[in-house]
């Protein structure tokens, strides 16, 4: 598929359902490709078949590569684009099934995108400063 038939076609997902940006539609097609790509590095039996991905493994791949992309902003990025939760990717790949860029089996279902991992521990939890095992670290005696 070409972009500018990509571009025209999440013009026309964008006026239908106006909660995700259009940045959304090509951040996911990205994903989806980077997902593909390291799964045939991690199952090289793959290499030559269906480039088919399951919602979950969609959603792994899409985690790392937003990780990849955007580190400590990757939050901050996804909701800017009206993503909030993995329910969210599921939309955005069913779209672009409805408008035949993606396709799917018949075993495929939105709900297979529903509650895989929460934001903030996908997110937010690998930038987040280190805990010491000690509370109220004062050196001793130093009153």
């Amino acid at each position: 598929m070409q972009d500018l038939e990509f571009t025209e076609i999440v013009g026309l997902i964008c006026k239908e359902d106006t909660r995700f940006d259009r940045k959304a539609y090509t951040f996911v097609r990205q994903a989806l490709d980077h997902t593909v790509k390291e799964l045939k590095k991690k199952t090289p039996e793959r290499t030559g078949k269906s480039q088919h991905v399951s919602g979950a493994e969609l959603l792994e791949g899409t985690r790392a590569y937003a990780l990849e992309q955007f580190g400590p902003m990757t939050k901050t990025v996804l909701n800017a684009w009206g993503i909030t939760q993995c329910s969210d990717f599921g939309d955005i790949v069913f779209n672009l099934i409805d408008y035949n860029v993606f396709s799917k089996t018949d075993a495929d279902r939105r709900e297979d995108f529903a509650n895989i991992y929460e934001f903030d521990e996908a997110f937010v939890k690998p930038f987040a400063p280190a805990r010491s095992g000690r509370r109220g670290s004062r050196a001793s005696g130093a009153n």
